[in-house]
């Protein structure tokens, strides 16, 4: 149905429905007998992790997505490019525009930032035969140009309750065991929205 599609195309209802489809998934296997002894998500699905982990509610889980969906909707379009470089190789390229978004791997990077600017870092990237794909994404996640909804983002954190992990998970801001220091503050969860996805630095981990 077109209305409905439209309708998951808007990130105050995707949010919740992730969510949604991402517990859900979980807790059908855990019901199968596949219990958890440490949890890793990609961006939004360390939402998800820290919800089985015990950090907060379900129904809280589901207010933080509506949440982030909602101020994130606010926000005007941006871009987001996979690069295959080396963290280390990528950040000189980088400028002021262009945000490190993602560490995946030892070799592949995501950036993320205003389109025109992704455009041109694109084009410079093929001139020097970088290998890069454009992302399938309406908006630059983990740059600076979340930098505006940061803090309504953490004033919302700030009406759940947030308690310590009952299982590891691993944080994607710092790519190392989410601490009870970490993630029971509220500020944690503004800054997750912003800071670098260290999932390469959380899967040597696991």
């Amino acid at each position: 149905v077109p209305a409905a599609e439209a309708k998951l195309g808007e990130f105050e209802t995707m949010s919740p429905v992730k969510f949604i489809f991402e517990y859900s998934l979980s807790k059908m296997l855990m019901k199968w007998g596949i219990q958890p002894h440490a949890l890793i998500g990609h961006s939004f699905g360390e939402y998800v992790a820290a919800c089985l982990a015990g950090v907060f509610s379900l129904e809280d889980g589901l207010f933080l997505a509506y949440a982030r969906g909602k101020l994130m909707h606010r926000l005007p379009p941006g871009a987001m490019l996979s690069v295959s470089l080396p963290e280390e190789v990528l950040i000189p390229l980088l400028n002021e525009e262009i945000s490190l978004a993602a560490v995946n791997s030892t070799s592949i990077c995501v950036v993320s930032g205003p389109t025109p600017a992704i455009d041109r870092f694109n084009r410079q990237l093929e001139q020097k035969g970088i290998e890069n794909q454009r992302l399938h994404t309406s908006h630059a996640f983990h740059s600076t140009m979340m930098d505006p909804i940061l803090k309504e983002f953490q004033q919302a954190a700030g009406k759940v309750n947030l308690t310590e992990p009952e299982i590891p998970y691993i944080s994607n801001v710092t790519g190392g065991w989410a601490s009870p220091q970490e993630t029971t503050v509220p500020q944690y969860w503004s800054n997750q929205i912003r800071c670098p996805v260290r999932f390469s630095d959380g899967l040597r981990l696991l």
